[in-house]
């Protein structure tokens, strides 16, 4: 880890120097106007957050680092004869800021590899509880469970400096990300596969190795896994998962605790939960339709019906993006690549082609294109993970490499407790009234 370690504090020193001068030089400018509308609507579109790793933008869609997906999947190391990005390679370029060549990335792999044996506690308390438990449940209840294992709160009770906060985060990043493919497979294997377990192959990349652990050898699986995990890692930090590990770290909590509550939030329906909401929703339409190919025109009439019972198209539609995700784009164009003529891909983009000219004629839609979710589910159910529950699992062990990159830098930045002022119903008509300022 050394070698990730120097370069991230050289990297981390430079840019807190800048830090510092930006906020002494500019701390008094105002950096954005709000609404009323925007405070009652969860801060939407307030400015108040810095992440370094990725930046979200409307037209553009997410870029790490400064780069988009297609040019992550041109510029970041492959697994050898393989045609998708390592994910390694996004995590190294998240916390270094640079571009790593094949080297850096294997260097990556084996820092990963090193750390990834799972403490046996830890499966025991999985067992404790129901296979019944969905595995979003039983995998934050993992997380909590490998809590014992952080260096940050074992040094902050001895008495850390503050200036060492973020060699103990990154430290409990690096193996917390090690770890979560073990615990996430363990909770597939168990729940699904009659607790078949799969022992790790330590000669595998982190997403080939969790592919293999899951029970997929498939190369076409690997490839997708691969894919998946760094298209899912980030999405700037006002989403929920990356805020709430945000907000939660900024109390200083260990990574695991953080990790922990954006995961909490991963699995909401408005977030990462959407991912099973997709497919489930295009199951009881084949079911509703009684066809596993449905046309365009019975795709309309069962979207018609959805949107008239008071419901939303799960997939569609986006807080920030204008567009397309890009996402989207990508899983499409391995849809295209893998499996051209499977009927549930081919319904996926059925319903591409359907659905958002019906929700443009919705005057209150501002964005009627598909995100991530509208496709990584049928792309799974091909290669026979057909457990949708499961799914907001892989989006979460995904997510991790973005949030605890940025955990990282929130320590090496010092950046301060978060602590937004609110206000009452009350103050806010008093302020309507130009009795009270707020």
């Amino acid at each position: 880890m050394g070698i990730m370690k120097d370069r991230f504090v050289a990297k981390s020193d430079k840019v807190a120097a800048e830090f510092k001068e930006i906020l002494k030089e500019h701390g008094s400018k105002v950096v954005s106007d709000y609404n009323l509308l925007q405070v009652f609507q969860g801060m939407r579109g307030i400015t108040g957050l810095i992440t370094e790793t990725s930046l979200l933008d409307p037209q553009e869609g997410i870029r790490f680092r400064g780069y988009s997906i297609p040019e992550l999947q041109e510029k970041l190391p492959k697994a050898p004869n393989g045609n998708e990005p390592l994910p390694e390679g996004l995590l190294y370029l998240m916390l270094i800021g640079d571009l790593p060549n094949a080297e850096e990335v294997k260097h990556v792999t084996n820092v990963l590899q090193r750390r990834s044996h799972v403490p046996n506690h830890v499966f025991a308390t999985i067992e404790a509880m129901p296979v019944s438990s969905h595995p979003m449940t039983q995998f934050v209840v993992g997380i909590m469970a490998l809590q014992t294992e952080s260096e940050f709160a074992k040094k902050y009770a001895k008495g850390m400096n503050k200036k060492d906060y973020w060699e103990a985060t990154f430290d409990d990043a690096l193996i917390l990300l090690a770890r979560l493919p073990r615990i996430a497979a363990y909770i597939y294997r168990r729940k699904y596969k009659n607790g078949d377990h799969i022992q790790p192959n330590g000669l595998l990349d982190w997403a080939g190795n969790f592919a293999h652990m899951l029970g997929f050898d498939d190369k076409g699986f690997r490839e997708l896994m691969r894919l998946y995990m760094t298209i899912h890692a980030d999405h700037e930090g006002g989403n929920v998962s990356a805020h709430a590990t945000h907000l939660v770290g900024s109390a200083l909590s260990d990574p695991y605790l953080a990790f922990a509550a954006g995961m909490n939030g991963l699995a909401g329906p408005l977030h990462g939960l959407a991912n099973q909401e997709v497919i489930k929703w295009i199951f009881e339409m084949q079911e509703s339709i009684g066809s596993k190919s449905p046309n365009k025109k019975q795709i309309q009439e069962y979207v018609e019906k959805t949107l008239s019972e008071g419901k939303v198209v799960p997939g569609y539609g986006h807080a920030v993006l204008r567009k397309t995700d890009p996402r989207f784009t990508a899983q499409m164009e391995f849809g295209k690549k893998h499996m051209p003529d499977d009927p549930l891909v081919n319904t996926v983009w059925n319903i591409y082609e359907t659905v958002p000219p019906i929700l443009q004629s919705i005057a209150k839609i501002k964005n009627p294109w598909p995100n991530v979710d509208a496709h990584s589910g049928a792309l799974l159910v091909h290669y026979g993970m057909v457990e949708y529950e499961f799914y907001t699992v892989l989006f979460g062990v995904s997510r991790a490499l973005g949030v605890l990159a940025s955990l990282c830098w929130d320590r090496a930045l010092n950046l301060p407790l978060e602590r937004p002022k609110s206000v009452t119903t009350d103050q806010i008509k008093l302020w309507l009234e130009g009795k009270e300022e707020i």
